[in-house]
């Protein structure tokens, strides 16, 4: 009965903490969100392309609420509505003093919000992307102590520069910035130059993104196709690439530049070879399978709105927990092959600091990249307070998740007989397309990428068509155009660099120059300014950070 005496419109007034969306204030206390909820559709401003609707019944119970509160005085609280009278969440708009409303998906002041955990778990979750699977040649490429080190210290520094970016809204006075993104305070400390450069390197994020997906699914289809037609058929595989003998095979693709690594076999059958040699020419993994993966993927980019592929992000989740599985019982077969050879190199092992470094920053410049998005994930926290512990925690979990996949394989690699430089930029490669655990693990990957990939292409749409027309879907013919230019890309990499390492590195050193270590340093360091508390060792870590950047980026070109 006591929250029934609650008022419906909660009078403005109130300490700073109570804004909610739209600089529209309420009360902490009312967690049943009663707030006005029915506006004329044209005055409804919405997040989807869709115009939102009421529906009849909540249009008469508003206008019977509102009735009601004129017939007391606001201080008489006899004709509060109560509770079950009011409209379920998905019907409630935020109305605005402009004369529009907002259309919200959840409550602003806590409910329907995600608690702690579960924001940790998307941040991580987010995160674990496909450079996981080039960790471990990472570490290869840097040496095995100093890949260890780097991947320690680029998580402190990505995370630091994170910190930089959600807290970079709120160093901007007089200005309700509850609503903005990042590329939003980079407008307003930068101008034209800010947005339309945000744009570029979130672009240069997006597509190249989608190209390593298209470069990974055409080599799990390939794989995938290649398994089920041997053992449909009834074939023996051997390859005739180096490899160890047992029970759990790992093979060297890359051994010699007359195998490159395209799982190159000898099969062994009975009867007429013919039908295997048709199946080979028709499943190549460079020349056929990426053109294959269009007649799929080409229809599903050009949808409107893929939120339908958003309920398969769970697969994320899976095929990362399973990876993690598969590396532990790879490992608890193969042993542990180390040598600890600290600046000479041998047959079998490497030194423990190479000059090639730099590739495994530009590929950990990607796998701590979030910072276009991280606002967004922490606007949805229910405890705003524990962003920053949320954070730091999230940055934690997926800095233990590379270092176990990268030192496990690297450290299980047999070496002897094969060496550790056998390291494929996509570890799976190491093992033959007849291991089982294998196929399962790129069959989840597949799946998973297949409903990504179109989430991918309709944020790049809306980020770029959004600028230029000012609608996501202007035309049939420019979304048409867009999304041929960005599968071109991906089945030009394929068929002519699949190169999933290469990609990863200078895509995140690209857009990790902007968002990672550029922007958040220089929008502190104005802020600093304009208020009088910049200080010379703030003016000189922050400029060093940008340096860091922009040698990580340059560098990979060099190596």
């Amino acid at each position: 009965m006591e929250e029934d005496t609650k008022p419906l419109l909660v009078p403005v007034g109130g300490d700073e903490s109570d804004y909610g969306i739209m600089n529209i204030q309420f009360n902490p206390e009312d967690f049943k969100c009663k707030r006005p909820f029915h506006v004329e559709p044209t005055n409804i401003v919405s997040v989807n392309e869709d115009m939102q609707r009421v529906t009849d019944e909540a249009s008469a119970m508003n206008k019977r609420i509102h009735y009601y509160s004129r017939l007391t005085s606001p201080a008489d609280r006899a004709l509060v509505a109560p509770d079950h009278v009011l409209p379920a969440p998905d019907e409630i708009y935020v109305y605005s003093p402009l004369g529009t409303a907002f259309k919200v998906d959840s409550c602003t002041d806590g409910y329907g919000k995600n608690s702690s955990i579960v924001t940790i778990f998307m941040i991580w979750n987010t995160m674990m992307g496909t450079s996981i699977l080039s960790i471990p040649w990472g570490i290869k490429q840097a040496g095995f102590t100093l890949g260890i080190i780097l991947i320690l210290l680029m998580g402190i520094l990505t995370l630091y520069c994170c910190y930089r970016v959600v807290k970079s809204r709120k160093m901007i006075p007089l200005i309700d910035t509850s609503n903005w993104e990042f590329p939003d305070v980079c407008k307003y400390y930068f101008g034209s130059f800010g947005q339309w450069s945000s744009l570029l390197f979130s672009m240069v994020s997006l597509v190249g993104a989608m190209v390593v997906y298209w470069v990974l699914m055409s080599n799990f289809l390939f794989n995938t196709g290649k398994f089920i037609y041997n053992f449909v058929h009834n074939i023996n595989v051997t390859d005739i690439v180096p490899g160890t003998n047992g029970s759990t095979k790992v093979i060297c693709p890359s051994a010699s530049s007359g195998h490159p690594p395209q799982n190159t076999s000898v099969m062994f059958f009975s009867g007429n070879d013919t039908g295997f040699e048709l199946f080979e020419e028709w499943w190549s993994k460079s020349r056929t399978v990426p053109f294959y993966l269009i007649a799929v993927l080409l229809p599903l980019l050009n949808l409107k709105s893929p939120s339908f592929f958003a309920k398969f992000n769970v697969l994320g989740t899976v095929s990362v927990v399973y990876l993690v599985f598969l590396v532990t019982v790879k490992a608890a077969h193969l042993g542990i092959h180390l040598e600890f050879n600290w600046f000479t190199e041998d047959d079998f092992y490497l030194p423990e600091f190479r000059i090639l470094f730099p590739q495994l920053t530009g590929v950990l410049t990607l796998a701590f990249f979030i910072h276009n998005c991280v606002i967004t994930l922490l606007q949805n926290n229910r405890n705003q307070e524990n962003n920053v512990r949320d954070l730091s925690v999230a940055y934690f979990l997926v800095g233990l998740t590379y270092l176990y996949v990268g030192v496990i394989i690297f450290a299980s690699f047999p070496s002897p007989p094969l060496s550790k430089e056998c390291i494929e930029q996509n570890f799976l490669d190491n093992f033959p397309s007849d291991d089982i655990m294998s196929f399962v693990a790129r069959i989840f990957l597949l799946f998973q990428m297949m409903t990504v990939y179109p989430l991918l292409g309709y944020l790049a749409r809306v980020q770029l068509l959004r600028q230029f027309f000012g609608n996501a879907y202007p035309s049939v013919f420019h979304v048409l155009t867009l999304n041929a230019a960005i599968v071109g890309a991906g089945v030009a990499m394929a068929r002519y660099y699949p190169n999933i390492g290469g990609i990863i590195r200078y895509s995140g050193a690209t857009c990790g120059l902007a968002f990672v270590f550029v922007y958040p340093s220089l929008i502190y360091v104005i802020s600093l300014h304009r208020v009088g508390q910049l200080t010379w060792p703030a003016l000189i870590i922050h400029i060093f950070i940008i340096l860091l950047g922009l040698a990580n980026l340059i560098a990979q070109f060099l190596l």
